[in-house]
């Protein structure tokens, strides 16, 4: 079994590493919206309305 006492803190990862590492796992969907794009997720009554950069990843595990 792996020593958990060299396992980082997930909080002292930074967010691009962990983007960097869930973007390449199985079940995990990746779209990007460019600067000035716009973009619309729909979840039964939410909606999120932005304009990118943005990097959407969508996670079914």
């Amino acid at each position: 079994m792996e020593d958990r006492k060299n396992i980082k803190n997930i909080k002292d990862i930074a967010t691009k590493e962990l983007i960097e590492e869930l973007r390449n796992r199985n079940g995990v969907k990746e779209l990007i919206a460019e600067p000035y794009d716009s973009f619309k997720i729909m979840v039964k009554e939410q909606i999120l309305e932005e304009t990118g950069p943005a990097i959407i990843l969508v996670v079914i595990d």
